[in-house]
């Protein structure tokens, strides 16, 4: 070394800084990719996603060759620092050498580099990984020995597992993945995904029709009303029953009898040969498992039943759809029929509306974890029959009860105010 003049040190120095600061910003790439995408982008053989992801096979390998060479040529600057610094101040400068060579390092070899791999991790992990697999097959032996020692080590303390490992991610990390995805998945998408993880989170209960809203055929009516209600039907599939809803005798397929519809034949009998035995699920099933319960039995509507065997209900396959994908109908009539927007802080909204749909549209945040309907929850609430005009408070919304009839709330106006600052919610009845 003696003998090499100062220009050729100061380039090998200027040389060994580069290299240093490669193998940082090669760490720190291949650390910092997405590993969702790397394996897509290696699946549909990307080479330099392929080269990357057998890399990062064997971590332990990987960052032994990355600190191998890392260390090698920061130690070896060091050496030619020294020398450069005993021909120019002699054995004084070494302190201040010592110290600028740090700086050198710390700013050109680590932050900067390690800065744009870790903003860029694809444009320096992939060409980076054809010069570090060259380097992974000349010095194998090398980085063989010194993984073997340091693993052995790790063994004192029980870290034995040393490859890779994909840890399962919860449905809530999983929903923090989406979100934090933010523009990288368009909205309607990223809403879907919200959608599925949190099927779990509801029940069949939560999105059936009620029994008191379903339609279906009175096995016992005349054959002339059974016939009109078949042909008058905008349902494909309808319930058949003796006496009432809670006698359901099956499903009525109507394309299954469209062939008999002309027939002089045409009878009950007719109807009844073609019934569809009835398919029942418990209240608290979770839509996700009953979504698969559908697949797995190859049916799309069940008949809901309490505890007790008693009907609650219908729920179908779209109604589960639709809590993935948003509702199917077009007709805007549908949509609105239970909701009337005044403006934006303030609706008039059907007793029977369904407060999780009616939350899903409009975002009010009426409580979802009792009634299921806004008739239910008022009445919950005040544990009264309501006369118009009574007005109360729920968290940070006012609801005002204008239309009753019977022993129900038919209609109801909710305005959305900001949280109240103190106290709980109250109570006013209006006038009697």
């Amino acid at each position: 070394m003696d003998e090499l003049s100062l220009i050729y040190l100061v380039l090998i120095l200027v040389i060994l800084v580069i290299l240093s600061a490669y193998f940082s910003s090669s760490e720190t790439a291949m650390m910092s990719l997405n590993r969702y995408r790397l394996k897509h982008l290696a699946d549909r053989k990307y080479k330099g996603a392929k080269r990357v992801h057998q890399l990062l096979e064997r971590p332990d390998r990987l960052i032994g060759l990355i600190l191998l060479g890392n260390n090698f040529v920061n130690i070896l600057a060091a050496m030619i620092v020294s020398l450069i610094t005993l021909r120019i101040y002699g054995p004084d400068g070494l302190l201040f050498s010592s110290i600028a060579l740090t700086a050198i390092i710390l700013v050109f070899a680590e932050v900067m580099p390690k800065t744009v791999a870790a903003i860029r991790p694809e444009r320096v992990a992939f060409p980076s990984s054809i010069v570090l697999k060259a380097l992974m097959l000349i010095f194998y032996p090398l980085v063989w020995v010194l993984n073997k020692i340091s693993n052995g080590l790790l063994g004192i303390f029980g870290i034995t597992n040393i490859k890779r490992s994909e840890d399962p991610l919860s449905r809530e990390e999983l929903r923090t993945v989406v979100k934090e995805a933010g523009g990288v998945i368009p909205h309607k998408h990223r809403q879907m995904l919200f959608g599925i993880l949190d099927l779990e989170n509801a029940t069949v209960e939560d999105i059936m029709i009620p029994k008191s809203e379903m339609y279906g055929i009175n096995l016992e009516d005349d054959w002339v009303v059974i016939r009109d209600h078949i042909l008058s039907s905008r349902h494909t599939r309808l319930p058949c029953y003796k006496g009432n809803l809670s006698n359901v005798k099956g499903m009525l397929h109507l394309r299954r009898i469209t062939k008999h519809v002309g027939s002089p034949n045409f009878d009950l009998h007719t109807v009844l040969s073609t019934l569809v035995p009835p398919y029942f699920v418990p209240a608290q099933t979770d839509l996700y498992m009953q979504l698969v319960n559908f697949q797995k039995e190859r049916e799309r509507i069940a008949f809901v039943v309490d505890e007790y065997g008693d009907l609650e209900g219908l729920v179908t396959l779209e109604d589960i759809l639709e809590e993935v994908v948003g509702e199917f109908t077009t007709d805007p009539a549908d949509q609105t029929k239970d909701v009337i927007r005044i403006n934006d802080e303030t609706f008039i909204i059907d007793g029977s509306a369904n407060i999780r749909e009616v939350n899903r549209e409009y975002n009010l945040g009426l409580p979802e974890d009792g009634p299921k309907t806004l008739n239910g929850l008022i009445l919950e609430t005040l544990e009264d029959i309501p006369t118009p005009g009574t007005t109360f408070r729920l968290d940070h919304i006012i609801i005002e009860v204008i239309k009753t009839l019977e022993r129900s709330v038919k209609a109801a106006k909710i305005s959305v105010t900001l949280p109240p600052d103190t106290g709980e919610g109250t109570t006013d009845k209006g006038p009697e």
